[in-house]
């Protein structure tokens, strides 16, 4: 029995090494171009472009600047070579707890202090210039009727649901985005304090959504609403509680954007990770596999164009795309500095961490490593382009990964339910 424990450990422990290997890997290409703009370009382009493929860029010194010292700090923390008090100070920090009462203060502080700042650009109506605005404001106007057949079967009815509504009761298509980002916001809270028994730790998580500017820039923003990654939080969260309600809520994910599809196998791996019972598990992968048989089936029969060229046969794999994909962080994301600067020591601490026994840091590092991924990997499949409010998602796993960087050690992604 012993022995048999021991080998679960041992293949547990190789996944965390395989899935931080993976993250490390798939991170650095991406800060790549941070360090050196042109060199992923020139290499993937042959020898058409003469510039000096490792001319640097503006963030390897604040990178380095950052980094070093965080690198050798950490080497001597988990050596316990520093100074008594600064481990007393750190152990302090991890264990740290807020009570309910204060936790209820700073939750309703957070979320006002973001509704006050936001409110302006909600109530001046005018929408940001996006190129998709007249095409979703059309689209708005004659949804659910005056569709085609193929728009009626397949169609984004969800995100179009909240925005009509946003536009008939409002008069004002920011007002559903805006309560969506105001609920992401606190679904971040709820989720984290979910997966690491810590209201601290939820707290900490709604602060660093709170901070990023991908986020505060798209968070009202009708051409791109929130909904999609709301209701894929949504679909982890309630695998806790009411898991026939999972599929639905990824199910309204994709039905606000399609861009949560290869989202699907990160979700997977979420559940194989987290701490629910063996039978939810099983019960919600064979739904999965019914729902998937179910969808492409009909996809293929009908023909109807997703988006991308998906359905239509114009799917197809361009390398150049796909490596162009792995620089857009130097343009895309260059205001979110806290992300480029520790995403990468992130990695390394969740892999700790997951080594130490709370399992579901795995699970976070693969939902940012994915969604890392799958940007190159629609660039080079289909003809979506790379847009920065794509980036929200990661955004968020970021903020709940700094998060469970401060989960309770008996801690491993919720208590064990056997409904």
């Amino acid at each position: 029995m012993q022995n048999t424990g021991n080998e679960k450990k041992s293949k547990k422990s190789n996944l965390s090494l395989a899935i931080f290997v993976i993250a490390v890997v798939i991170i650095s290409i991406n800060l790549v171009s941070l360090f050196f703009p042109s060199l992923i370009i020139i290499l993937s382009s042959g020898s058409e472009i003469q510039d000096d493929p490792f001319e640097q860029g503006p963030w390897i010194t604040p990178f380095l600047v950052a980094n070093v010292p965080l690198l050798v700090f950490g080497i001597l923390y988990y050596k316990k070579k520093l100074p008594q008090f600064i481990l007393n100070s750190i152990k302090f920090i991890r264990n740290f707890e807020i009570s309910p009462n204060v936790t209820a203060i700073v939750f309703a502080a957070i979320i006002f202090s973001y509704i006050g700042l936001t409110m302006t650009e909600v109530l001046l109506k005018e929408e940001k210039v996006f190129g998709d605005f007249d095409r979703v404001k059309k689209t708005i106007e004659k949804w659910p009727f005056n569709q085609t057949k193929a728009e009626a079967l397949f169609h984004r009815h969800v995100g179009s649901l909240f925005l009509k509504i946003s536009q008939e009761v409002f008069d004002n298509f920011k007002v559903t985005p805006f309560l969506g980002s105001i609920a992401l916001l606190a679904l971040t809270y709820f989720f984290t304090v979910k997966i690491t028994k810590k209201r601290f730790a939820g707290i900490v998580a709604m602060v660093f959504l709170f901070q990023s500017f991908t986020f505060y820039s798209f968070d009202t923003i009708a051409s791109y609403p929130n909904f999609w990654g709301l209701f894929y939080l949504l679909s982890l969260y309630l695998l806790y509680f009411r898991w026939p309600l999972s599929p639905i809520s990824y199910v309204a994910s994709l039905l606000s954007k399609p861009l949560t599809a290869p989202y699907l196998p990160l979700l997977m791996f979420f559940t194989y990770r987290a701490n629910i019972s063996r039978k939810r598990k099983i019960n919600f992968t064979i739904t999965w596999i019914a729902i998937v048989g179910v969808a492409v089936a009909v996809l293929l029969i009908s023909g109807i164009d997703v988006g991308g060229g998906i359905t239509t046969g114009k799917l197809g794999f361009d390398w150049d795309e796909f490596w162009f994909g792995f620089t857009a962080w130097n343009s895309q994301l260059r205001f979110d500095t806290i992300f480029l600067l520790f995403v990468l020591p992130l990695a390394v601490v969740l892999y700790i961490t997951a080594r130490n026994g709370i399992t579901i840091a795995d699970a976070i590092l693969v939902q940012i490593t994915g969604i890392i991924f799958v940007m190159p990997l629609l660039a080079s499949l289909t003809t979506f382009d790379l847009h920065p409010y794509r980036y929200v998602p990661l955004m968020n796993f970021f903020a709940i990964g700094v998060a469970t960087l401060l989960a309770k050690k008996s801690s491993n992604g919720g208590e064990d339910i056997e409904n």
